[in-house]
């Protein structure tokens, strides 16, 4: 199946403890369905201090389960994605507005 959202979509939270957060999208994981967002779900991880950085508590962000993400259009509104073809191409498209993304 097609990648609906993919790493650099601007993408807005639907469900969960961050949900109407917006944020953009760093790294997709399609095997497990998740995606890390940048600013969303964000966790506190313990580093041990290095010469080269100085450790403690650090956020970081966690995955987020892709359904519980939808793409922003240019509208700023959350919105679904399709797909049509474009002469030989496949392109995705906002169904709300039909811009093509």
């Amino acid at each position: 199946m097609a990648a609906k959202l993919k790493k650099g979509d601007k993408v807005v939270v639907l469900a969960g403890k961050d949900k109407g957060q917006t944020g953009e999208i760093t790294s997709v994981s399609p095997k497990t369905g998740k995606a890390v967002v940048d600013g969303v779900n964000m966790a506190i991880r313990h580093t041990r201090q290095s010469q080269n950085n100085q450790g403690g508590r650090l956020p970081k962000a966690m995955p987020i389960d892709l359904s519980n993400l939808a793409l922003l259009d240019a509208n700023g509104k959350a919105t679904r994605v399709g797909f049509r073809m474009e002469g030989d191409k496949k392109v995705r498209f906002a169904k709300t507005t039909g811009d093509v993304i």
